[in-house]
């Protein structure tokens, strides 16, 4: 691995927030450059490009940097829990099956769509999906699977699992981060003309308008300038529930694997599962309570902004450069998630789901916890809590769809 020519990670978190007030600046300018520019491209988009490229040109380091780590196990559960205590519940529940739809939809879409890039490839290629013993391609694309539709801890289950050998694994991390990731940004670029996309999808998504309007007219009626006391509660409560949910996680994640292993293929003997699901689970509570008033002294505009930071260090994982070391597995990996994006474009058109479920839907199978609530709430912060509730389930099937996939991708393999 190449030293950056930045290591420090106070000089890198303050590169990030510099670039982040750059692109929140600019976008709220009324140059004309800026308004036409910023009429095509996402906010959120930039903010997680920009770090991208600086790691891609060796300035700074995702892998060296500890910042993606404080910010997905501090920064992430405290954003989820200030943009949940004001969500109306019952209103989310009013989106209906749709994005239950929507979501297995992406899952199928993972399962079936490993197998048929394999077969597409192996057509014109086959020495690129070939491989034998523990580093055969198919055996290391069962952690891409894993990863995509459950997280870290089912792609270490497929990795066990399949017996996948580390040589090959190394080279299925970078397939994984780069694909997602592009993928990801193809999200929150359509983020940005999600009404477009929902006239061609014809598509009825009165129910997001609804819940939308109904958070943004209670933020309304219960605004006020915040003093300092107001800003100490908001942060008590935010960083007071992650740690709630980090002493639980502490206790039940290795409680679980100690007396229950087997539920390992569920994702509940993973520390950050359990921190994720105590988190968002209090939060929920308290939104039923007084707590949900913090709304009006800023509790979603910080959780914004722990949320942006997040975005920042995972463009700062990504390493654009990487799609040319092996580009016949990335090929793959583009078959694969193209397969994915095809079925849910087609079921979002036979049911009209909007866009947001779609992307929600989407993200919740690919990115899991840490991405899916970023994606949700670049369309409206209240939101975000709709994609960490379908990530939750994405942990839960991820382990059984993985595998099914590993089975169709070893059968199918030349």
């Amino acid at each position: 691995m190449q030293t950056p020519l930045i290591t420090n990670d106070a000089v890198v978190l303050g590169i990030l927030l510099s670039i982040l007030a750059f692109v929140f600046t600019t976008s709220k300018s009324e140059n004309p450059v800026w308004k036409k520019f910023y009429k095509f491209i996402p906010t959120i988009l930039l903010c997680y490009f920009i770090p991208s490229l600086l790691n891609s040109f060796g300035i700074i380091s995702g892998e060296i940097s500890n910042l993606y780590f404080v910010a997905s196990r501090y920064l992430l559960p405290t954003s989820l829990v200030l943009l949940t205590i004001s969500i109306d519940l019952p209103e989310i529940k009013k989106l209906g099956p749709k994005a239950i739809i929507m979501f297995f939809t992406g899952t199928v879409g993972i399962i079936i769509g490993g197998p048929i890039a394999i077969l597409i490839v192996s057509t014109f290629a086959p020495e690129v999906v070939g491989g034998v013993g523990p580093e055969a391609v198919w055996r290391g694309l069962t952690t891409v699977a894993g990863s995509w539709i459950g997280g870290g801890a089912n792609q270490a289950a497929m990795k066990e699992i399949f017996g996948v050998g580390d040589k090959i694994f190394s080279a299925m991390i970078a397939v994984d981060v780069i694909v997602a990731n592009i993928w990801m940004a193809f999200l929150l670029y359509g983020a940005g003309i999600n009404e477009q996309i929902d006239k061609k999808l014809q598509a009825d998504s009165s129910a997001i308008f609804t819940l939308k309007n109904k958070i943004e007219a209670y933020r309304a009626q219960i605004l006020r300038i915040p003093d300092l006391t107001d800003t100490m509660k908001v942060m008590a409560v935010g960083f007071g529930v992650t740690a709630i949910a980090h002493m639980g996680a502490d206790f039940i994640a290795p409680w679980i694997k100690l007396n229950a292993p087997g539920l390992a293929k569920f994702s509940l003997t993973s520390g950050f599962f359990w921190l994720i699901v105590l988190a968002t689970t209090i939060a929920l509570g308290l939104s039923f309570t007084r707590a949900r008033d913090l709304e009006g002294v800023g509790a979603s505009r910080y959780g914004s902004l722990f949320l942006y930071i997040l975005v920042a260090t995972i463009g700062m994982k990504m390493n654009i450069m990487a799609i040319f070391e092996n580009p016949g597995l990335f090929l793959v990996g583009l078959i694969w998630i193209s397969f994915h994006a095809i079925l849910l474009i087609n079921m979002a058109k036979m049911i009209r789901a909007p866009f947001f479920l779609l992307a929600v839907g989407s993200q919740a199978n690919i990115g899991g916890a840490a991405s899916a609530p970023i994606v949700a709430s670049a369309f409206h912060p209240s939101l975000a809590p709709v994609g960490v509730l379908l990530a939750v389930l994405g942990y839960a099937v991820g382990t059984y769809g993985a595998w099914i996939c590993g089975i169709l991708m070893k059968t199918i393999s030349p």
